[in-house]
């Protein structure tokens, strides 16, 4: 404000899970205006972690999360995605710390703990991101570096190697990538997502460092943020399909791009799988890929329903319509709605404009409406089909047959992939002699990869399998990822004989998990939660 005199100012009773209206009457002249303000510890868009929560133990770490509408929680503004702006900030921290932001980042460590920061491209607000702590920097290829913990900087400079040349496949596909450096957070374990797409620093969960880059499809899907959602942006969160049904979709394409075929196949059938199951537990209202219809709290809109839905929609079309041109319509899209936030019903005038009135037979308007405003999943769906699991299929009947033995099995190249068909797939029910002999032929109450680790210890709660117990509780006080440790808390819960186990391990993990972990797991354990 140009004459430093305060303003009047009111702050509203706070409405759940809204907050509390901050009212500023703005002066007639002058054109910006300043707001002192200190956060609430308990702010949900925040995790404060002390030294013993961290890697290396010393120091604290600090990360905000401030997806869908928890900026709000940190710092005061216009908390909707329908708003973008540009920002500068000057943090101060311990000398001894590093601090980063979604906008430009120095790869030099401040000598007086004071790091200035640019964001220059208009964002929308829970793009806004920061992060503190023993950060260590390494420069991996011409537009990459990971910042992380020391002992992470390595396995994650390993594991995320061939992000270049995702960078490089996007950009053949959709166009320049309008962000300057594309960098990656490597967070402590309790951050509870998987990745966030915080512009030129993408925010990473560890349990994707598994040792073989198979797990890198996380990197594909939030650098494909690069162009769908942070570029175009869905202007509500009830339609959230148009950030994260796109970017599932162009993911698909850089991990075919950069690991071939085989793999984006495989990643597809098992997401349709996990998709089938979370429809068949859905309320129709839900099951929509526009749900503005419907109220709903702005976190229950992140479903498998906005993202694999949404993914295998534009599938469809590209089929029906050729590669060609459904590239071309969306290298296009993203131009002409380029730093802007859009609705269903535009994309639909748009899609109507630009390709359904060129493939009219192909991309039938009732059949393109079924997929956005319908339950379920339309008929004409393509079904992902690999012979790489139709082989692992016959080699479990041929061992349920008894004509193959365990030991017998080809898994020496199976990829994560493989496996987490094979335990998907396996007969149920099985004995408690059975699973002793999966777990001493192929170890995986051992398991060192996250997402093949959650599917063998689903089995063991559902079959009570004790001598997993002890990986379970390692594994669920050791990591906060909402995705891998909420079933399995459903899942004892609903299992008779362990809900008091369930409830000993959280009252163990539940201080440090996130805020928004705690909100998913508490009525799960029926467990009180804080007030945010």
């Amino acid at each position: 404000v140009g004459n430093n005199k305060p303003l009047f100012w009111k702050l509203g009773e706070r409405q759940a899970p809204l907050g509390s209206a901050l009212q500023i009457k703005l002066p007639e002249t002058g054109n910006a205006i300043r707001i002192d303000y200190q956060t609430q510890p308990q702010a949900s868009g925040l995790q404060w972690l002390n030294p013993a929560q961290t890697a290396t133990g010393q120091h604290p770490f600090l990360f905000s999360q401030s997806q869908a509408i928890h900026a709000r929680s940190w710092i005061p503004l216009q908390d909707t995605p329908a708003v973008r702006f540009t920002y500068q900030a000057r943090i101060e921290v311990p000398k001894k710390l590093r601090a980063v932001m979604s906008a430009e980042n120095k790869p030099e460590l401040s000598p007086d703990g004071i790091y200035l920061f640019d964001m220059p491209q208009p964002i929308p607000s829970y793009l806004m991101a920061i992060a503190v702590g023993d950060l260590h920097h390494k420069k991996i290829s011409e537009h990459v570096a990971i910042y992380a913990e020391k002992s992470f900087i390595e396995p994650a400079a390993y594991e995320f190697a061939k992000t270049e040349d995702m960078i490089k496949a996007a950009e053949k596909l959709y166009g320049d990538y309008r962000w300057g450096d594309y960098d990656l957070l490597v967070l402590p374990p309790s951050f509870p997502f998987g990745g966030m797409e915080n512009p030129r620093l993408s925010f990473i969960t560890p349990t994707v460092i598994a040792g073989d880059r198979s797990l890198d499809s996380l990197i594909a899907h939030e650098l494909a943020h690069s162009w769908s959602g942070n570029l175009v942006t869905n202007a509500r969160w009830c339609d959230l399909w148009l950030n994260e049904g796109f970017t599932t979709y162009i993911e698909a394409r850089l991990v075919e791009a950069v690991h071939g075929q085989q793999r984006m196949i495989m990643e597809a059938a098992l997401n349709l799988q996990s998709l089938q199951k979370e429809l068949a537990e859905l309320p129709e209202d839900e099951q929509r890929l526009s749900t503005c219809e419907v109220v709903l709290d702005s976190e229950d809109v992140f479903s498998g329903v906005a993202y694999d839905k949404g993914r295998f929609f534009l599938e469809w079309m590209e089929k029906q319509v050729g590669r060609a041109e459904f590239d071309a319509f969306l290298n296009q899209y993203f131009d002409d709605f380029a730093f802007q936030s859009i609705t269903s019903k535009q994309f639909l005038v748009y899609l109507q404009n630009k390709l359904i009135s060129r493939f009219p037979e192909q991309l039938p308007i009732d059949t393109v409406t079924q997929w956005i405003y319908g339950p379920g999943l339309p008929d004409v769906l393509y079904v992902p089909v690999t012979n790489r699991f139709v082989v692992i299929n016959d080699n479990i009947n041929d061992w349920q047959s008894g004509h193959l033995a365990l030991t017998e099995i080809a898994t020496g190249q199976w990829t994560t992939y493989e496996w987490l068909h094979f335990l998907r797939a396996l007969p149920e029910p099985l004995t408690q002699k059975t699973m002793q002999q999966l777990d001493q032929v192929f170890n995986f109450s051992h398991s060192q990869n996250s997402e093949i680790a959650h599917d063998w210890l689903l089995l063991s709660i559902r079959y009570q399998y004790e001598p997993a117990y002890d990986r379970l509780i390692s594994y669920l006080t050791s990591i906060g990822r909402m995705k891998l440790i909420v079933p399995l808390y459903k899942a004892m819960m609903e299992t008779e004989g362990l809900q008091q186990f369930a409830k000993h391990i959280y009252q163990k993990a539940r201080p440090g998990y996130h805020p928004l972990a705690q909100q998913a797991v508490d009525p799960v354990i029926g467990h009180p939660t804080d007030k945010l």
